[in-house]
């Protein structure tokens, strides 16, 4: 319905041509609801089975130092999609930050790709690709910033609920990493009632906590930081939690981040806090049951049979996961062919 709505209307046309997705505090308001629009028609052509190849003759290139499900296959679908080819490198094949900068590895990326993403550690490696290559580049995911992740939340929110403009959302966990600071950002650009629900030593950063409030001026969104797990999930359109432990980080830290995180668990008595038509999101991957090498080592050692999320709550009525999941594709497929197009 709401995509029809856009369709009907007419998308409000935004020159994104050349730019760089490195996170949404680059964007303005107007601009992010643009691509979300764009999302949602991509979606419906995909679905109508509608042709809409238009970037046919493009190559864009892949950088993949941590591994991925979704955000590989989105990309590679989407370019597949719009007509471009996608090369996938791996950690172990470049020398990028090894034997060769990643100034240089950017100035000869930009020489045969159209477009440049990047998935792994440091913020200013994607920053230093988009510096040096000259050419589109998107961010997959740092350590600071998931913002193609927040794009396909916040679209699955607008089918979910129809708007994103003062939408109650509770965000449960480490607040500290690329998702807890990229709900933050994109719930203060967005206009949304946001609380960060968790231990303050895990809140986003100071700088960043400041610099949202100021934005949420402009957009009338209303930033919370709490401790108290009720007050903060109390009458919430939205929950949304992620993985106690980041991808990369040593695996001696789970005792002392499930002892802070267990009360901050999504289970079925949080979700009562919430508006009884409240849905549930996760970034994915997800540690909801026993069916995964993670999830079995966790209970061998402290008998949690579920963590950030419970399977009750994860496979119940309320949870949209895979619908989330699969709108990676289409935000994805939105963020390119806006930046990699010009006169769309």
């Amino acid at each position: 319905m709401y995509v029809y709505a856009i369709r009907k209307r007419g998308i409000i046309k935004m020159n994104l041509y050349k730019r760089n997705l490195l996170t949404l505090l680059d964007f303005t308001p107007e601009e992010i609801q643009y691509l979300l629009d764009l999302s949602l028609s991509l979606k419906k052509k995909k679905h109508n089975g509608e042709a809409h190849d238009v970037l046919r003759g493009k190559n864009i290139v892949l950088l993949f130092e941590k591994d991925s499900t979704r955000t590989r296959c989105a990309f590679e679908v989407a370019a597949s999609d719009l007509g471009m080819n996608a090369v996938y490198i791996g950690s172990s094949g470049s020398q990028m930050g090894k034997k060769e900068s990643i100034a240089d590895t950017a100035r000869v990326l930009g020489r045969m790709f159209d477009g440049i993403e990047y998935r792994g550690f440091k913020q200013k490696t994607v920053e230093d690709l988009a510096k040096y290559s000259k050419v589109p580049t998107w961010n997959g995911l740092t350590e600071d910033y998931h913002p193609t992740q927040i794009l396909a939340d916040f679209m699955t929110i607008i089918e979910q609920k129809g708007k994103l403009k003062g939408i109650k959302m509770a965000y449960l966990g480490d607040g500290r990493y690329n998702m807890g600071n990229s709900y933050l950002v994109g719930a203060a650009k967005m206009g949304l009632d946001y609380r960060m629900v968790g231990p303050k030593e895990l809140w986003p950063n100071e700088a960043l906590r400041n610099r949202c409030l100021e934005i949420a001026k402009e957009t009338g969104a209303k930033l919370t930081f709490t401790e108290n797990v009720e007050e903060g999930v109390k009458d919430a359109d939205v929950i949304a939690t992620d993985v106690w432990v980041s991808m990369g980080e040593d695996a001696s830290v789970w005792e002392e981040r499930i002892n802070l995180l267990k009360p901050y668990q999504v289970n079925a008595r949080v979700m009562s806090f919430a508006d009884p038509k409240a849905i549930f999101i996760h970034c994915l991957p997800s540690f909801h049951n026993l069916e995964t090498k993670v999830g079995m080592e966790v209970y061998e050692k402290f008998g949690l049979n579920g963590l950030e999320v419970t399977e009750e709550v994860f496979e119940g009525p309320q949870s949209v996961v895979f619908d989330e999941a699969e709108n990676r594709l289409h935000t994805i497929k939105a963020v390119m062919l806006a930046t990699l197009k010009e006169n769309l």
